[in-house]
Order: C-alpha cells, then sequence, then structure tokens
C-alpha cells in the first residue's frame, strides 16, 4: 500500500501519461504507472499487460491530444483509501467555439498493488463525446 504522498504520485503519474509525446518517454511512464501485469477496463473492453497499455495510451494520445482537438484534466477531485484511488478526468475542448469546456469525461477507479503501481484500472464514462 502507498501513502497519501504515494497517492497523489499515481495521480500526478495518471493525468501526465495520457498526455507524453514521445514513443519512448510514453512506455517508461506507462511501466511506471501500471503493473506488469496491469488491467484497463474501459466501455467494455479490457487491456491487459504493458504491452496492450501501451498500446492503449498511444491510441488515446494519437486521438485525442495529439490531434489538437483536446487537453486532458481533472484530478481535482481525487480521493483514496488505502490502495484505492478515485478520480474524475476530463477531456476539454482545446479550440474553437466551445474550448475549455469539457467533451467527455469518466470517473477512474484504480486498485494499486503492494509496489504503488496501478493494478486494475476502471474508467467508467460519465460524459461520452457526442457523435
Amino acid at each position: 500500500m502507498t501513502n497519501n504522498t504515494g497517492n497523489q504520485i499515481i495521480i500526478d503519474r495518471y493525468l501526465a501519461v495520457w498526455s507524453v509525446a514521445d514513443p519512448a518517454d510514453r512506455a517508461k511512464a506507462v511501466a511506471e504507472l501500471w503493473s506488469d501485469h496491469g488491467i484497463e477496463y474501459v466501455d467494455g473492453t479490457q487491456f491487459v499487460g504493458q504491452a496492450a497499455l501501451v498500446d492503449r495510451v498511444a491510441e488515446a494520445y494519437e486521438a485525442f491530444v495529439a490531434s489538437g482537438l483536446y487537453t486532458l484534466a481533472g484530478g481535482e477531485d481525487a480521493t483514496t483509501h488505502g490502495d484505492i484511488v478515485v478520480l474524475t478526468i476530463g477531456l476539454d475542448h482545446a479550440r474553437g467555439e466551445e474550448i475549455g469546456e469539457t467533451a467527455w469525461s469518466a470517473r477512474v477507479f484504480l486498485k494499486l498493488d503492494g509496489e504503488g503501481r496501478v493494478q486494475e484500472d476502471y474508467q467508467l464514462t460519465v460524459k461520452p463525446l457526442a457523435a
């Protein structure tokens, strides 16, 4: 289990990983954040293990952040209890008339392993992207 300082590090890393542009740096950030057999569940899909998580984060980065359409925001409401971290994240419009407005949001539940890395990650969409 981690302490509150450790949990803040996890929160900061979780928010940052989705915006890492360099593929090698992104893979390193994923390895530091998720355990070797970490799992992320998103909208009925699961990503298991480091390789799948690296691909998942890269795909999300390319689609949402690298495109310049959105910026990642959130974490202000993070709460922790032992090895559980809960926070809300969102994609805010990065340009146009809706700049700064939230386009998508999810409630994130993280279960940490004994080393303080994410063992299980559940992203539960609260506000889906408009079609």
